[in-house]
């Protein structure tokens, strides 16, 4: 590996940010009303203590995982160096690290659910070592932070805080993934009623090859859904197989777990028989958006290291960063690190913000972080996959940039672009969460009731009319307002014509869905960015160029987001559209998605030259 380096975080600004009321938005209800720059966090808000967090854990990442594997020459491998990755997972509970999402009498931390997200964003520093303390913190412990009796927290909980307990989470199985509600591990309970008797097979089970504890997911006799069980080691009938050989994240342990006749005492069923499905779902998004939070930290590595190659590489006699073509690629990059730094921080906070208003509503601690999380499961979805898809463009952008020297092991950057690969595949594939983003707002806005789209759409018809006659008005942030808003009009106008004409049909129509899903995921992700810039443009956070650059970032993700969803509508209205209903709703979408007439190719350029003078990713 060469000596590239692995800068500091960016520096904040010393104003301070007014602080009025916080309110947070109602899942999904983004879509259907204009939001208030005051009531959403910005990763400027973050305080002392928070970056202290946020510096501590990247220190002990770069330390003893990226300096670490520079010193080696290569990069960890769980069956090469498992004592290492352990040791490693161990130091890093002895700052606490392993109980970040741990009550403190239980010997964790209790980190806020965002100041959590900004953990996962630090540990991004430790590549393959942010999926083993992943699981550790979140899908290894959570289960039993928001499901356990008190018996079993006082039980495991101090263990896992203290890596004395490593924990691993078994879901998947070779013919349930995605759809994991049809696994079939089974669950009998034994004549003396004492035991329940497990037999199956888990694969894909991070750290399990050195886990001393499995939240296992399992169905009782012929139970309608799974059941979640804790499982120790030693209770015997467990087979670990050998170390999968995969494309990335090497140093994390994935192997295949079998349960053969394995004796679980009753009292270690996890929560209420039948409701494991429900435990799955809402880890999972959990997981999504610290996914995000990670990934965007991803994005972030990516930029530094691509800035401080192309600053030092030189070809023509001048520095390639020089050229336009890499100050597009650096350009681009920033915009993506930006939007997601923007999403996935308001929705953390949104869920922490949430999460106290259940606990002033007298609902138990745990009851408010679960109802918390699951109040923004689309929000999550939606991050998780911008997220992942954002990172793997930086790290392919980072790569290209390093040309030869990318391509080979030696630089390091081949191992970042394996491993972030996974982010794309894991916490549920991106095309499940695309369709599980408008399978969940449809949920709500029919079945529960909780997003009136009803109300909405009829709005529809007067407001694109009103978008038919001249704007008049281009003061101030009028038009990139307008643009968020029609994204919002235009998904609710195309998903609610599918709807009509082809009714329950639309759920088998995926590539369909997909196209909503990716219109629905622009309307988030661009008001996201809208709203972070007004907001620090209000609080006069920065100045000249410092704020510029951040309103060119804006400009330049909206034109993208048009070109996007302009893309995904036509498709989905040549799919299910046909005849005067077709060219009425391509009229519509050129109207609702004129040209955004700025330079893009100019404002990328502007963009890299900043990020140069700052040495790397400061937004």
């Amino acid at each position: 590996m060469t000596t590239t380096t692995v800068e500091a975080p960016p520096s904040i600004p010393n104003k301070e940010i007014k602080k009025p009321t916080r309110i947070p938005q109602k899942g999904c209800s983004f879509l259907i009303q204009d939001s208030n720059p005051d009531h959403i966090f910005i990763s400027e808000e973050w305080n002392e203590e928070q970056r202290m967090i946020y510096d501590m854990v990247k220190d002990f990442c770069v330390k003893e995982v990226f300096n670490e594997m520079k010193n080696r020459g290569r990069e960890f491998e769980a069956d090469k160096d498992r004592d290492e990755i352990i040791q490693i997972l161990e130091k890093s509970a002895e700052l606490g690290l392993c109980g970040v999402s741990i009550g403190e009498q239980y010997g964790g931390i209790d980190l806020d659910f965002n100041t959590s997200c900004l953990f996962a964003e630090a540990v991004a520093y430790g590549f393959s070592f942010a999926t083993t303390i992943g699981a550790q913190t979140s899908i290894g412990s959570l289960p039993i932070v928001y499901y356990g009796t008190e018996e079993q927290k006082q039980k495991y909980l101090p263990g896992i805080a203290s890596a004395e307990l490593k924990a691993a989470y078994c879901l998947t199985e070779p013919r349930a993934g995605s759809d994991a509600n049809s696994g079939k591990t089974s669950a009998v309970l034994n004549e003396a009623g004492t035991h329940y008797i497990l037999n199956g097979q888990k694969m894909w089970i991070t750290n399990g090859g050195f886990a001393d504890i499995f939240i296992v997911f399992a169905r009782i006799d012929d139970d309608k859904n799974l059941s979640a069980f804790i499982i120790e080691k030693d209770f015997g009938g467990i087979t670990i197989g050998a170390e999968e050989r995969k494309l990335g994240i090497k140093g994390s342990s994935t192997v295949q777990v079998f349960f053969e006749d394995c004796p679980v005492p009753k009292e270690n069923l996890l929560g209420e028989r039948n409701g494991g499905f429900k435990i799955a779902l809402n880890i999972l998004n959990t997981g999504r958006i610290k996914l995000a939070a990670g990934a965007t930290g991803g994005c972030k590595i990516a930029i530094d290291q691509a800035v401080n190659y192309a600053q030092q590489r030189e070809q023509f006699g001048q520095a390639i960063a020089s050229f336009g073509a890499i100050k597009h690629k650096i350009g681009q990059m920033t915009v993506l690190a930006f939007a997601g730094d923007a999403a996935t921080y308001r929705t953390g906070q949104n869920i922490s913000d949430k999460t106290k208003q259940f606990l002033a509503e007298d609902k138990s601690e745990n009851e408010a972080k679960l109802n918390g999380i699951r109040e923004y499961a689309v929000e999550c979805s939606i991050l998780k996959v911008k997220c992942s898809e954002n990172v793997d463009y930086c790290i392919d952008e980072c790569l290209q940039i390093f040309g030869g020297m990318g391509y080979s092991a030696e630089a390091g950057i081949e191992m970042g672009y394996r491993d972030a690969r996974i982010t794309r595949i894991y916490e549920g594939t991106n095309e499940i969460n695309r369709m599980l983003s408008l399978a969940e707002l449809t949920k709500r806005a029919i079945k529960t009731k909780e997003v009136d789209l009803v109300s909405a759409g009829k709005k529809i018809p007067a407001y694109i009319i009103r978008q038919m006659l001249p704007f008049k008005s281009n003061t101030g942030w009028k038009q990139e307002e307008r643009i968020v808003k029609n994204i919002k009009t235009l998904f609710m106008m195309l998903s609610g014509k599918a709807g009509q004409k082809l009714k329950e049909k639309l759920v088998d129509e995926q590539e369909i869905v997909i196209n909503f899903a990716d219109i629905l995921a622009e309307a988030y992700i661009a008001e996201s960015v809208l709203l972070k810039v007004q907001k620090l443009e209000k609080n006069k956070l920065y100045q000249g160029e410092d704020f510029a650059v951040r309103k060119k970032i804006l400009q330049v993700y909206l034109y993208e987001s048009i070109n996007i969803c302009r893309k995904a509508a036509q498709d989905a209205i040549h799919a299910f559209a046909t005849g005067r209903e077709k060219n009425m709703l391509r009229r519509f979408t050129k109207t609702l998605l004129p040209m955004y007439d700025v330079n893009v190719k100019a404002l990328r350029r502007d963009i890299a030259e900043y990020v140069y003078s700052k040495g790397g990713y400061t937004l």
